[in-house]
């Protein structure tokens, strides 16, 4: 089976298991907030993970790093939420503590593959 050029990207992956943190948390989450901040974060780390794969099938560098600074963006939406649910209880001390470390490791891995998509001649 063929693999794509986003799966072999580290970066995609760790974005992936992102998604799937945030999908777990937010199962614990008040029911009138799932068309609300659930829905919200969910939809915005699929978008990290996402705009990774279709960045990936662009020609040239610049647009391939504009794909990342959109998931880099993305990525501070679902930190903006995690903080916002963290000081509403919505999610635990641990839960956020997890998320915040890979939110700080993946913006650190979409900066330097965004830069080194730039530099390129």
């Amino acid at each position: 089976m063929q693999q794509f050029t986003f799966e072999k990207l580290h970066a995609w992956h760790k974005a992936k298991d992102l998604v799937k943190l945030i999908y777990q948390v937010t199962k614990a989450f008040p029911k009138e907030e799932l068309f609300g901040l659930t829905n919200q974060v969910r939809r915005a780390a699929v978008s990290v993970a996402s705009n990774l794969a279709e960045g990936s099938t662009r020609h040239s560098d610049k647009d391939r790093a504009h794909f990342i600074s959109i998931a880099y963006s993305s990525l501070m939406e679902v930190l903006n939420q995690c903080i916002l649910a963290h000081e509403l209880s919505y999610l635990p001390e641990t839960d956020y503590l997890s998320i915040r470390k890979q939110t700080d490791d993946l913006s650190r891995m979409l900066s330097g593959l965004r830069n080194a998509y730039l530099r390129k001649p």
